[in-house]
This record gives C-alpha cells, structure tokens and sequence, in this order.
C-alpha cells in the first residue's frame, strides 16, 4: 500500500498581516477617536487619528500584496486578504467621505443665511466664555459669494408669525435640535430685533459650531437668519450649511405642528 503525499500551497503571509494589522488599525483608531472626545478639540489633536490611518494604509498595501502573490504563486489566503479589505472598508469609507466633501464643497467655515448682512455673534460675557475667548471673524463678500453658488437653499427664513412668536420657535427647534443655548433676548428695544446664541457639537469628534440667530420684524410677518461658524480650520466639509437647513426644517416641522 503506497501512501500518496499531498503537498499544499503556503498560505500568504501577507495576507495573514493584512488581517491582523486591519484589526489593529481599527483599535488604534477607535483609541484615537475616544482620545479626541476627552480633549479640548484642536486640529493638532487629530495626530493620534491621522497615526492610526498609516496603519490602515499599510494593512491595504498588505493586502494588495498579498492578491497579487496569490494570482502570480498560487498562494492561499484569498479568504483571509478578502477579510483584511472588508474590515478596512469600516475606516476607509469615513475617510473617503471627508476627501469627497473636500473636492465638492468651497473652502468656508462660516455660513450665513444673510450674506449682506450676516447677523454678528454675542460678545457678552457668557457668550464669550462658552466660545473660550472666541469671536468668528468677518468674512470677505467675495468669500460669501461662494456660498451662494455651493449652498443656494441656505436663505432666510420668511413666517407670517409676529417676531415674539417666531422667537419662541427658533429657541425651540435650537433646543430640539440639541443644541446649547447660550444666551437669547426676545424681539424689540431699537433694533426691534431678537437674538439667540448657541453652540452645536458633532457627535463622534466633538467638534464645536458657533450658532447666532437673528430675528427681526417684517410688515406680513418676521424673518429669521442663521449664522453657523466653525471653531477649527478653514473648510467645514459643509457641516454649518447642514446645520441651517436642520434648523429651517425644524422650524418648518414646528410650524406645521402648530
């Protein structure tokens, strides 16, 4: 009786550190996220975040490796390499996002309903407390420009309700929305118009938008306009566009519940 030998093909050695530095990466980055929430947020503390990316990229170039040794030395491992990709689609999908937004949307950080005439933010005591000392600077108009093209639906908001009751509205959809108010005054005095401040934070990075509302009386009824401002970096990745138009379909829900 002759015993036949079977000899198997090695499994892929790039492809077995593919997958185990995959799930490193991912618990570095997951470290690195928990990281960012603790701190004050600053663009210099997304060093740990950016540092986990290299592992995801090496885990890639592993796993492309690894097919390619597989299809040229019949190496096993396509399941694991397969693996590797699946879970790396978990990091890299956030990341292909933020480089989409940052191709399709202007380079701006401020938002204004009213580009003529974007309501100014609070310099009281509690507002500047809030915002650590920070007043959003002044936009160029050619800056604002851009808006208008890149977010055309960021308009003001136009209710045939007097300015008391659209006040109340705008501090409700704020709270509903989640936001911080900080501050508010109802419409009337000179300027005849009401004002609230709030802050607005992401909810994975903890990052901080600086919110105003003004409201001002009109003869058919009252207008409102929304000012979102980012605290870090000069491109929003159209977060503050988004905010204001949450706003505006608060305010649209409010009004119908009405």
């Amino acid at each position: 009786m002759h015993r036949r030998l079977v000899f198997e093909e090695p499994v892929s050695r790039a492809a077995i550190w593919s997958r185990r530095l995959a799930w490193f990466s991912l618990a570095v980055l997951l470290l690195s996220v928990l990281l960012v929430r603790l701190r004050e947020p600053s663009i210099e503390g997304l060093a740990p975040i950016a540092g986990a990316y290299v592992f995801v990229l090496a885990a890639l170039g592993l796993a492309v490796l690894a097919f390619i040794r597989i299809w040229q030395q019949g190496h096993r491992g396509v399941g694991i390499a397969s693996g590797a990709l699946l879970l790396l689609l978990i990091p890299l999908a956030p990341a292909g996002y933020v480089g989409l937004k940052l191709l399709t949307r202007p380079t701006l950080a401020d938002v204004s309903t009213d580009i003529d005439d974007p309501p100014g933010f609070s310099r009281s005591q509690a507002a500047l407390t809030a915002r650590a000392g920070r007043v959003p600077p002044d936009v160029p108009a050619e800056r604002r420009r851009l808006q208008r093209q890149a977010y055309p639906k960021t308009v003001p908001i136009l209710l045939e309700l007097p300015a008391e009751a659209a006040f109340d509205l705008s501090r409700r959809a704020a709270t509903a929305l989640g936001w911080q108010v900080l501050e508010s005054t109802r419409p009337g005095g000179r300027s005849g118009a009401g004002r609230i401040e709030a802050v607005a934070r992401g909810r994975i990075l903890r990052f901080s938008e600086d919110i105003t509302i003004r409201i001002r009386p009109r003869v058919d009824g009252s207008r409102i306009d929304v000012r979102s401002a980012s605290r870090l970096g000069s491109h929003d990745l159209g977060v503050n566009a988004e905010r204001i138009a949450a706003f505006a379909d608060e305010i649209e829900l409010l009004m119908d519940n009405r």
